[in-house]
């Protein structure tokens, strides 16, 4: 027998193929008997021959059981339903052809515009870089946003968390940041979001510019656990395909709340104990393996802006305590700035980042840590002085605050829409020029009442 045709023979037969039953259907997990050496994280097939075919991934085990969690809807699936091996983990399409594109939770386009030109096919799970082998972060991002350049500062390939309750503009800071930062690349992914707040924020937030250097990855609140769960790790490595590119990224999560509670859904379904408020273990095991994988590498960065949704405005919650200590930095949005009008309304005394000493100037450094402390006074002040009790020339400190206060609220408001395209330099020269005239008016009113 020639041997040649033999291995081709052998190379042309089609590998025996184990599949499994399924033997119930517990709320959002599948129970199946087999198939047999499947491993957590592989994906499986659900459907008998001729009919419907539903992609699902195993979770766990109970016993010799296998747990799958379907990636959509399971009508129709019935005991004794056959389920296959697909012989590998999820994969996405990746390249160039995805800026511009709307995916869903599992990369695929829904936007109309046809199928994407992939490059290549890219695993969701990656190994965060090696802390040793990261660059520092030492170089600013400009935002276009004024309140962030100047008493914020974000640098190149950190990560930063935007703390708020809900309806307190969340949405439209990503807009504004996604339009005027000084990134090669945008990728936003809107997980557990209202169907209608998706195409306002694409429409309005965003806009037709910001969409064309941006991905947009979406997982709406009605959607299959599990695919809300996938939707923040295709936004990740869709970022990661870009930076390895040599691009400055800048990746946009709403929400990383809804991401846990995502996780806390396919936990208890497959069995884990609830802990603090009903998230499992496996909660607080996700976010850094997550948040770890933005940062910065040899070759390029990703700027990672994660939102947290603090239930009743509680910012002690699990999940916010759980991300300020992994995160480097945080933004709170407050809720009465909101409501007196004041856009963005970020509360500047009590947000932090933890590079910005890195990334600014001395001088820089230091007006933004005098800016806040005499907001500070301000604040500590403001219901004297609001009475009328305060008199003028009692406190240097207080004085100063009453005439910076004012400029500085004027400087650090800021609609949607911009006049012109403000770099980070120029948001600068303008805050150090709002504190020194401050200082100015300040001394010489203080020289008068002498």
């Amino acid at each position: 027998m020639n041997s040649d045709h033999l291995i081709r023979t052998v190379e042309k037969t089609k590998l025996y193929n184990s599949y499994g039953k399924v033997t119930d259907i517990v709320g959002l997990v599948v129970e199946s008997l087999g198939p047999d050496n499947v491993a957590i994280g592989e994906l499986c097939y659900i459907g008998d021959r001729g009919g419907d075919i539903i992609r699902a991934e195993v979770v766990g085990f109970r016993g010799r059981k296998v747990l799958l969690m379907p990636l959509g809807e399971i009508e129709g699936v019935r005991l004794g339903t056959s389920v296959f091996r697909a012989n590998g983990q999820f994969r996405i399409p990746v390249g160039r052809g995805l800026l511009g594109r709307i995916v869903n939770g599992l990369g695929e386009p829904i936007d109309g515009k046809g199928p994407i030109h992939a490059e290549t096919l890219k695993t969701l799970q990656a190994q965060p870089p090696d802390p040793l082998s990261r660059r520092r972060v030492k170089d600013p991002l400009g935002t276009g946003v004024k309140a962030l350049d100047g008493l914020v500062s974000l640098g190149l390939g950190q990560r930063m968390g935007i703390f708020a309750g809900s309806g307190v503009g969340k949405s439209t800071l990503m807009g504004m940041i996604s339009r005027h930062s000084s990134a090669d690349i945008n990728v936003i992914a809107l997980v557990g979001e209202r169907g209608k707040e998706v195409l306002d924020f694409i429409e309005d937030m965003l806009g037709p510019d910001g969409l064309l250097r941006s991905v947009v990855v979406v997982a709406t609140s009605d959607q299959p656990a599990l695919i809300r769960l996938k939707a923040p790790f295709v936004a990740t490595a869709i970022a990661e395909y870009f930076r390895d590119f040599g691009n400055d990224v800048i990746l946009m999560m709403d929400s990383l709340t809804r991401v846990a509670m995502a996780q806390r859904e396919v936990g208890l379904a497959a069995g884990e104990p609830p802990t603090s408020r009903g998230y499992t273990p496996s909660v607080f095991a996700l976010l850094p393996r997550l948040l770890e994988r933005a940062g910065m590498t040899a070759c390029g960065s990703i700027t990672g802006l994660y939102t947290v949704l603090v239930e009743g405005d509680d910012f002690d919650e699990p999940i916010a305590d759980a991300s300020r200590a992994i995160l480097d930095g945080h933004l709170v949005l407050s809720r009465t700035l909101a409501s007196r009008g004041h856009f963005p309304p970020i509360d500047v005394m009590e947000s932090v980042s933890r590079v910005m000493k890195d990334v600014v100037t001395e001088a820089h450094w230091k007006g933004a840590m005098d800016a806040k402390e005499l907001v500070a006074a301000y604040t500590e002040s403001e219901d004297l002085i609001n009475i009328g009790a305060y008199k003028p020339g009692n406190n240097p400190r207080i004085d100063r605050a009453l005439h910076l206060i004012e400029p500085l609220n004027n400087f650090l408001r800021q609609g949607l829409e911009h006049d012109d395209d403000i770099g980070f330099d120029q948001n600068i020269q303008r805050f150090l020029g709002v504190l020194a005239n401050s200082s100015l008016d300040s001394n010489t009113e203080s020289a008068s009442l002498t």
